[in-house]
């Protein structure tokens, strides 16, 4: 059986004593019914995790020892920044979710010009939900850090980051269209930072496509299937994880 996981506050790690937030120690209490002398894994987000034992468990209060630590196992070591464009919630909160477990390191939402949802509309509490998305995800899924959430930017400033990254990535099929394969192999050596970016339902205009190719992007084909927004993106992901050695199979 798996040990749980929970990212807790540096704050809350003072020497081998630690201590799980209010909502943990509801959830080792009341959901998961663990006892004092049961194990569990603690991550302060630095890529550190602890090896810890609880000692008191009760539902406001939820205390552990730590027995070791060790450098996490499940970052990849290439950071995959996902620009992804603006979806419906449950759509977009699955690409959050996926991503996570995938090896996402940021997520970057994207105005673009076929987005339903736009990025005034994107309030601090709907940011605030996504963020704890992303840390439950990272906790499922055995990661040494929660992905970041930036706030929805326009397709403008997107593309005028494009040369922050060793390579920038832009789904859009077409004949000329690249395969994602063929453009990773020719990146000498492995590179610290990939941008990918996926469009909204109904894809990419071309003149978004063309701007986002003159700040630097390939223009890359995922194949002979067409697939949803939300599932090209977590593919995409993958693929390029993988391609990298970054999968570890």
């Amino acid at each position: 059986m798996s040990t749980n996981h929970f990212f807790v506050a540096a704050s809350n790690i003072e020497g081998d004593r630690v201590q799980l937030n209010l909502e943990q120690a509801h959830q080792v209490h009341n959901v998961l019914r663990l006892k004092p002398g049961d194990a569990i894994v603690v991550l302060d987000d630095s890529g550190t995790e602890y090896d810890v034992v609880l000692t008191t468990v009760e539902p406001c209060q939820t205390l552990g020892r730590v027995r070791g630590e060790r450098r996490a196992q499940g970052e990849p070591a290439v950071q995959v920044i996902l620009f992804q464009s603006l979806l419906p919630r449950e759509k977009f909160e699955w690409v959050l979710q996926k991503g996570t477990e995938v090896g996402v390191s940021q997520f970057v939402p994207v105005q673009t010009d076929r987005s339903l949802l736009r990025a005034r509309m994107i309030e601090e509490k709907r940011l605030n939900r996504w963020r704890r998305i992303l840390t439950e995800a990272a906790e499922q899924s055995h990661r040494g850090r929660v992905p970041t959430l930036e706030p929805a930017i326009t397709f403008h400033e997107a593309i005028s980051r494009l040369k922050d990254f060793c390579r920038s990535i832009i789904a859009a099929p077409s004949e000329e269209a690249a395969m994602l394969r063929d453009t990773l192999r020719n990146v000498a050596g492995s590179p610290a930072s990939i941008a990918l970016m996926i469009g909204p339902e109904g894809g990419f205009t071309d003149e978004e496509v063309a701007r986002a190719c003159e700040k630097g992007a390939v223009r890359i084909s995922l194949g002979p299937r067409v697939m949803r927004t939300e599932t090209a993106a977590v593919v995409t992901c993958a693929l390029a994880l993988y391609e990298l050695g970054e999968m570890g199979v």
